[in-house]
């Protein structure tokens, strides 16, 4: 069982440079499947999650060749099977990406109800009436979600609510129906219009990227391309938290600055000197901390994955932070163990309190998801003394080894076995 083992109170120093997002390299290798061809993609983070739906597609017959440093090349063609393995798909949420292109590409798909970090519910609902507005024929029954058609054909679908996963399976499964298909109310974030880029990219049809109504145009086929993912605006935030929280001096390089806006701008009503350039942001920590008072709301609103990121800054801000958390219900597992750390943390229904503390103190802590093992880190960064973090696996699904790039910085951090 592997731990990370930080040794606080070290500002952190120096650049780096962002990775590709987890959240749009993810449903970039499902549209794979769409291709009549080879594709090429760059800036292809090393995380679990793609390890995982590498080899999903591998054990459907796909040809995967993944370098672990960005470059990943794949053909579909030899795929042999559109039933995925359910032992993988319930690693992860993204991984029922993979039901629009296969229903798309190859007019049937089988599918297991997947899993990822338990933040609360996240039903399938508005995939499936997507894809039935599409004319697929959709059954879910014992875990499983099958789907066939013999030709989607397209249709106008207007999304109850903001869905991100039901915006990228019927963006896909779009994209070779027959005619003219309207999606309404979708979802705007950044890794949505990088998806629609790689798309278009294989030849797709896409107007209104980026905005709540798309309008897709089928194509007979799409063809392989050579397509680098977007920053990942979600890691950025983390590393700018981090060097907040340390009172360090940190510029991460080759990032997307527009995609950060409303953390950019809720850091420095914090009262965090920031400076802004055209893919780079530079961020020195500034005392006192602010608190603020901010709600998640779908993109262009403030993220929910970053949620208890600035949740652990607030712990140590001169006053008291509010954060509501409208997106997941089951978000706020964190909370403990902030307070293991010595935080004033409390939880009412969808809010988060946080009275601010003059220190955070060493203490071993346990990550309940990947967002909440991110932000226990920032914590245990600014701590007085050892911290021990467990749940790195969850850590590892979206941070490309955290520790090897904190020490870049000048953080104390190692990863260690422990025997339970």
């Amino acid at each position: 069982m592997a731990r990370l083992v930080v040794q606080g109170g070290i500002p952190l120093h120096g650049r780096l440079e962002a990775n590709g997002a987890k959240n749009a390299a993810l449903p970039i290798m499902a549209a794979a499947l769409l291709a009549k061809g080879p594709v090429t993609l760059r800036r292809v983070p090393n995380i679990s999650d793609v390890w995982t739906l590498t080899g999903i597609l591998k054990s459907m017959g796909c040809l995967v060749e993944y370098d672990g440093e960005g470059l990943m090349k794949l053909d579909t063609s030899t795929l042999t099977t559109t039933k995925a393995p359910d032992h993988l798909v319930r690693k992860m949420n993204a991984s029922f990406d993979i039901m629009g292109p296969l229903l798309a590409a190859y007019g049937e798909g089988e599918v297991s109800l997947p899993g990822g970090c338990n933040l609360g519910s996240r039903p399938v609902d508005l995939h499936l009436a997507g894809f039935r507005k599409l004319g697929a024929e959709v059954t879910s029954q014992r875990g499983f979600v099958r789907a066939n058609a013999n030709k989607l054909r397209g249709a106008h679908i207007l999304f109850p609510k903001v869905s991100v996963g039901a915006t990228k399976n019927c963006l896909m499964a779009a994209t070779v129906a027959e005619g003219e298909t309207v999606l309404e109310n979708c979802a705007r974030e950044p890794e949505i219009v990088d998806l629609a880029n790689f798309l278009v990219a294989m030849g797709a049809k896409i107007d209104g990227l980026g905005r709540q109504t798309m309008r897709v145009t089928g194509v007979e086929k799409l063809h392989g391309c050579d397509y680098s993912v977007v920053a990942d605006r979600i890691e950025v935030g983390t590393y700018l938290v981090a060097g907040a929280i340390t009172q360090g001096d940190v510029v991460i390089e080759n990032c997307v600055p527009g995609h950060l806006e409303s953390l950019l701008e809720l850091l420095q009503e914090m009262g965090q000197d920031l400076e802004i350039g055209h893919d780079h942001i530079r961020i020195r920590g500034r005392s006192p901390i602010k608190p603020i008072s901010v709600s998640t709301e779908p993109y262009p609103g403030f993220p929910t994955d970053l949620h208890p990121q600035l949740v652990a800054l607030a712990t140590l801000a001169k006053g008291t932070t509010t954060v509501t958390e409208n997106i997941f219900n089951g978000r706020f597992m964190y909370a403990m163990e902030l307070v293991r750390l010595g935080g004033d943390v409390r939880v009412s229904h969808r809010d988060v309190i946080i009275r601010g503390v003059k220190q955070l103190d060493g203490a071993p802590v346990d990550a309940p998801d990947i967002r909440a093992g991110g932000a226990l880190v920032c914590a245990a960064l600014a701590a007085h003394g050892e911290s021990t973090i467990s749940g790195v696996n969850f850590i590892d699904r979206g941070y490309q080894e955290i520790e090897k790039r904190l020490a870049v910085l000048g953080a104390k951090i190692v990863r260690a076995d422990f025997e339970d």
